[in-house]
C-alpha cells in the first residue's frame, strides 16, 4: 500500500456505512497523509441495516482528524435508501424502483422533510470552503453583499482547490451494490 501511495495523484477512500472508519483504514489514511495524497471519501452500503451516514462522517472527523466537507446527504436509510441530496446544486437525485443496475434516476426537488437539514448542510459546506480557500471566502463575501447566490461552478472550483491542497476531504455517499449514488 505504501509503495502505491507514493505514485497516486489522488484516492477515493471507501467506508462501510455501518462500520464507519475501521483500524486498517486509519493506517492507510496516515500513510496517504504522509505522502500528501488528496482524498475523497465515499460512504458505501447505506442500504444495509444499521447504516448511518452521520455516524460515518463523525468517525471520519474524529478518528482521521479530517476536515470533512459533506457534499451529499442520503435520502432515506437502510432498506428505504432512495437517493442523495446534492448540496452543491441543491437538488435531489432519486432512484425510484429497482432497475437492474440503477442507471435510471431522476433529478427532483429536495424532499420537503429534508429541506431544513439540506440548507443547514449547504451552509456548513460553504463555511468549510470559506475557511479553507481564501479566494472562495472573498467570492462568498461579495455574493452575500450583493445578495446573489453562489454559482455551483464556483463551489465546485473551491472544492477542487481545497481537496487538491489537502485542506478538506470531500464526502459523498451511496450504495454501490445497487448502483445508487455512484
Amino acid at each position: 500500500v505504501e509503495r502505491s501511495l507514493r505514485v497516486l495523484d489522488g484516492a477515493v477512500t471507501v467506508f462501510d456505512g455501518v462500520a464507519g472508519v475501521e483500524p486498517q483504514s486509519q493506517t492507510v489514511w496516515r500513510q496517504a497523509t504522509k505522502y500528501g495524497v488528496p482524498r475523497i471519501c465515499y460512504v458505501n452500503k447505506l442500504d444495509r441495516t444499521g447504516a448511518s451516514f452521520d455516524y460515518c462522517v463523525k468517525t471520519i472527523r474524529e478518528r482521521l482528524n479530517a476536515t470533512a466537507a459533506v457534499l451529499q446527504l442520503p435520502v432515506g436509510a437502510e432498506a428505504e435508501f432512495q437517493g442523495v441530496v446534492d448540496l452543491v446544486k441543491m437538488r435531489a437525485l432519486m432512484w425510484r424502483g429497482e432497475t437492474a443496475i440503477g442507471e435510471d434516476y431522476t433529478v427532483e426537488e429536495i424532499p420537503a422533510d429534508m429541506v431544513d437539514r439540506a440548507e443547514e448542510a449547504h451552509e456548513e459546506l460553504i463555511q468549510v470552503l470559506a475557511d479553507n480557500d481564501d479566494d472562495f471566502a472573498e467570492e462568498w463575501l461579495l455574493a452575500e453583499d450583493s445578495g446573489e447566490p453562489l454559482s455551483a461552478d464556483s463551489i465546485k472550483a473551491a472544492i477542487r482547490r481545497a481537496v487538491l491542497a489537502n485542506k478538506i476531504t470531500a464526502v459523498v455517499c451511496g450504495t454501490s451494490f445497487k448502483n445508487k449514488g455512484v
